[in-house]
């Protein structure tokens, strides 16, 4: 018999699971998250977005400072600290996941360590560090186990020389030279903090493009803009086989169409080719939940085949985002305590964290052309941007495409200057149905960078003000 009845038990105590755990209790349920590793958080807090983006800002304000003689700011000698910087990362790291453990105990959510298993529907057993188990009888149980890397055949990470997206966020040297495997945001961003700091990075991407998935206009211009800052592409190519020694590494790589191999020397790999469910020890088999080329599947409630049991984030389908599993952790909860919830998966945004930033939400050209869908495109630089022109950050544009009839918002693609908050209005007007009209007469304050989306807006009409 399990030892405690919980209304919810979550298996994963990544953004999806604290934040499905915390609603729930909000909602009045006695919720248990069990989490195997000893720090809140999951991939995203501890070995993800938060080190990477302290990492980035990092790396930016280091690289910032040799432009600032432009401005009149003569910066006579700067020196990299890479332990101080990593310190700095590791205490952003450690602040947020501490965060999570007083929002639990603020809610009364019980934090379980254990590796969670599924024994049987309604019971969850933890199994924790010292092996020792724990029986929680769940009348709800939520899967919210996340992701990991994924691996690439014929190289094996040693988290030394070749690294996974952990390995890279701790390397005690900057490395001479760095291979990034895989032109996606997870490389680019890495691939940029190295770059900065003085690597010599040369990506290596199978596919004739870098970002798929992102509009193609904005990832070419993404790449011309990553290309000047220093960072070397090699697309079409494939990585066969990596051999790590005392001195570096050496990589076998060849055209992704077929052709001659050749050889390669770098002192670091980074292996970021994506991410891939992670679903290991659940018991789903046992279940009779058979997975959909390794995510688990569910209804448009989050159910799964077996009554009581929920899964949300990068299990499921969609893209492995946290902001979208935090969304589908609160409406789960929420479906769960009884009331109703819907997410409009349209409405969720992308970013790439480089310099400058990309942001996306909804749908792109090539999404629109193929669905034979009438659109208009509204188009605005930030060369023409004043606030722009004022911090010397006018590399990039806003496009929004919207319905050639109705003007209806269809999707939003930023590249400049915070993008990543850019985006957020037009998030805002996508989940509410706003046209393009409606964005344009919303007046904006000025000086800012927002006022790029406004003009891409009224671009839509054919009236932008300041092109």
């Amino acid at each position: 018999m399990a030892e405690e009845t919980f209304d919810l038990v979550v298996i994963g105590g990544g953004p999806g699971g604290y934040v499905a755990a915390i609603r729930a209790a909000q909602l009045g349920l006695r919720v248990a998250c069990v989490e195997k590793d000893a720090t809140l958080g999951g991939t995203c807090l501890n070995v993800g977005c938060i080190p990477s983006k302290a990492l980035l800002d990092s790396s930016e304000k280091f690289a910032e400072v040799g432009d600032l003689a432009r401005q009149g700011v003569v910066v006579e000698k700067v020196s990299l600290d890479l332990a101080a910087m990593m310190a700095w990362k590791d205490k952003a790291v450690a602040d947020n996941t501490r965060g999570i453990d007083f929002l639990f105990k603020k809610n009364k959510v019980e934090r379980v360590w254990g590796t969670g298993r599924i024994a049987a529907p309604g019971e969850v057993v933890a199994t924790g560090p010292d092996g020792a188990e724990r029986r929680l009888a769940a009348r709800n149980i939520l899967i919210a186990t996340g992701s990991e890397v994924t691996p690439l055949p014929g190289v094996a990470i040693d988290e030394q020389r070749i690294v996974s997206s952990t390995g890279a966020l701790s390397l005690p040297a900057v490395p001479k030279r760095l291979v990034v495997v895989g032109g996606g945001i997870i490389g680019l961003e890495l691939g940029s903090v190295w770059r900065r700091l003085g690597s010599e990075v040369t990506v290596i991407e199978f596919l004739d493009r870098i970002t798929p998935g992102i509009d193609l206009e904005v990832a070419k211009t993404l790449q011309r803009t990553l290309a000047r800052q220093g960072l070397k592409f090699r697309l079409g190519t494939k990585v066969t086989s990596a051999t790590p020694s005392e001195a570096g590494v050496t990589l076998t790589v060849e055209p992704a169409a077929g052709g001659a191999a050749e050889t390669l020397e770098c002192d670091v790999v980074l292996v970021a080719i994506g991410r891939r469910p992670y679903t290991a020890g659940l018991g789903l088999e046992a279940l009779g939940i058979a997975l959909d080329r390794g995510r688990v599947p569910i209804d448009d409630h989050f159910r799964t085949s077996v009554p009581g049991i929920y899964a949300i984030g990068d299990v499921v389908r969609g893209p492995m985002l946290a902001h979208k599993a935090e969304d589908e952790g609160v409406v789960a909860a929420e479906i769960i305590a009884g009331q109703s919830g819907h997410i409009d998966y349209n409405a969720i945004p992308g970013v790439v964290y480089t310099w400058p930033e990309v942001a996306t939400v909804g749908r792109s050209e090539d999404d629109l052309k193929a669905a034979g869908i009438a659109y208009k495109v509204g188009k605005f630089p930030f060369t023409a941007n004043g606030r722009a022109r004022c911090v010397g950050e006018t590399d990039g544009f806003v496009k929004i495409l919207a319905d050639a009839r109705t003007e209806k918002v269809l999707g939003v693609h930023i590249i400049g200057p915070d993008a990543g908050t850019l985006i957020a209005e037009c998030v805002l007007a996508m989940e509410y149905g706003a046209s393009a009209e409606d964005i344009a007469r919303t007046c904006h304050a000025h000086p800012t960078l927002n006022e790029a989306v406004k003009e891409a807006a009224l671009a839509v009409d054919g009236r932008a003000l300041h092109i």
